[in-house]
């Protein structure tokens, strides 16, 4: 039997699904429910179901991040999303991400066993050795990787963690740091130290900010560790660096 898991915020809508759905007839259980992001989420890792029904858009939840976090994590996975927002783009980004079917609500009971069929079907054949998910995995993994990115890029001034943003990307923090090494070819620390001393070499060209004044603005606590990330990062010192530009 495979396991389904129903995340929605809306309680009838998953009161439906679990009792009109013929889920004996395709081989499937229902084992939970959640109607939030963070709760499905929390819910997911724990019964690491094989089918997922899943709304997109509820509160604190960035609907896409959520998918590739779950493709990223739980590649074999299949994920049919419930939604009422009708954009084009952001449907086919969903499913270059890994999401089976894409179903706007409200949807009716054809369409539900038709992606409850279709998803049986792909489990089917890559439970017997039959389908790749590497593609999906993948793209899912670039997607996070640039998200993390994007918030490193607009947090390195502020005291942030591996374990900070891979909550902000949904995913664990071992499957970030497996990412960003794998696609960056660097870590954590080495990818934020980059990122620092990169707006820290715009900022020594301004003569009016001492040394110290410039390691506070990026990020560092400590004027003494940014001159020695500095150095290893760009080969001089920063004091250095600042008499070539000025």
């Amino acid at each position: 039997m495979y396991k389904v898991v129903i995340i929605d915020d809306e309680p009838i809508i998953v009161e439906g699904l679990t009792s009109l759905i013929p889920w004996e007839k395709y081989h499937c259980t229902v084992t939970a429910c959640a109607y939030n992001g963070i709760e499905g989420l929390e819910t997911i890792r724990t019964e690491k179901p094989d089918i997922l029904f899943s709304d997109i858009a509820m509160p604190g939840m960035d609907g896409l991040q959520m998918i590739a976090a779950l493709k990223v994590e739980f590649p074999d996975m299949q994920i049919s999303i419930l939604t009422g927002y009708r954009d084009f783009d952001y449907c086919q980004l969903a499913i270059r991400l890994g999401v089976s079917r894409f179903l706007l609500k409200p949807s009716n009971m054809k369409e539900l066993e038709e992606a409850v069929k279709a998803m049986t079907e792909v489990l089917d054949k890559r439970y017997s050795g039959g389908q790749d998910t590497e593609p999906e995995e993948n793209m899912a993994g670039s997607f996070i990787v640039k998200k993390a990115l994007q918030y490193m890029e607009s947090h390195y001034q502020e005291k942030i963690s591996l374990s900070l943003v891979a909550e902000k990307t949904y995913v664990s923090q071992w499957h970030l740091s497996k990412l960003l090494n794998k696609q960056e070819g660097k870590n954590f620390s080495e990818i934020l130290s980059k990122i620092r001393i990169s707006h820290a070499k715009e900022l020594l060209k301004e003569p009016e900010y001492r040394i110290s004044d410039v390691a506070e603005m990026v990020g560092f606590t400590d004027v003494a560790h940014f001159s020695r990330v500095f150095k290893k990062v760009q080969g001089i010192s920063a004091n250095e660096y600042r008499n070539t530009k000025i």
